[in-house]
């Protein structure tokens, strides 16, 4: 049997078949491990009516921002939008939806989606108006309300090493959402900082197993500082 290899070698290649109004999940937390190529690849397309899944939307002009720039996202599914002006016009002019979601339970929407979970049940957020229309139920006491799992057609990841199946290994705190959203997508892509051959990467240390990867490209990275402090 010949050996898998799942490299490409261009961003055309990696994002074959996305079409306008599909759902996209996007690594990262602030601009730290987010797959800038790939982020920036969709927003040079037309496609349009994006249901975009990610802990926050970059900043203007930079990440998830290109896509707020160019009004490709119809629906944001987040957990913090502090950054981005931009994104704050287009909520209150009604051009596009937002739904703000804590962060434990969308780290968990996701993780649950990835595992075939379809719901769960989350004290977070009970009688608030994150509550609202949601079922709620009572355990020993307590309320909690009913979260459904989250799916993707596409999700985009990046990584600091991946082998040629896939596999793959985050660095540090760019380890972040990125993980989870893997196991999410029908098609996930990782944007790496290094391939290698199969076989060379220590089978303890990797983050993500090839079998939830289907495509991985070699990305070059400005890793934009989202806001500098000197003292």
């Amino acid at each position: 049997m010949s050996e898998i290899n799942k490299v490409i070698k261009s961003y055309d290649d990696a994002i074959a078949g996305l079409q306008s109004n599909m759902t996209i999940m996007v690594g990262g937390f602030g601009l730290c491990g987010i797959p800038e190529g790939l982020i920036k690849k969709v927003s040079e397309t037309d496609i349009k009516g994006i249901t975009c899944i990610s802990n926050n939307a970059g900043v203007d002009d930079f990440g998830l921002g290109l896509w707020l720039k160019s009004r490709q996202i119809k629906t944001m599914i987040a957990s913090y939008v502090g950054e981005n002006a931009l994104f704050e016009k287009l909520f209150l002019s009604g051009e596009m939806e937002v739904i703000l979601t804590p962060q434990g339970t969308l780290a968990e929407q996701i993780r649950a989606g990835g595992a075939g979970i379809p719901g769960f049940y989350t004290a977070t957020g009970y009688g608030t108006p994150v509550a609202e229309g949601k079922e709620t139920k009572e355990f020993d006491g307590r309320m909690y309300l009913l979260e459904k799992g989250l799916k993707a057609d596409f999700s985009f990841v990046k990584a600091w090493k991946a082998d040629t199946m896939g596999n793959l290994i985050y660095r540090k705190t760019a380890m972040n959402f990125n993980p989870m959203i893997a196991t999410a997508g029908k098609i996930t892509i990782a944007e790496v900082e290094e391939i290698v051959p199969a076989g060379e990467l220590d089978p303890d240390y990797i983050h993500t197993p090839g079998i939830y990867v289907n495509k991985v490209i070699k990305g070059t990275f400005e890793k934009r500082i989202e806001q500098k402090t000197t003292k």
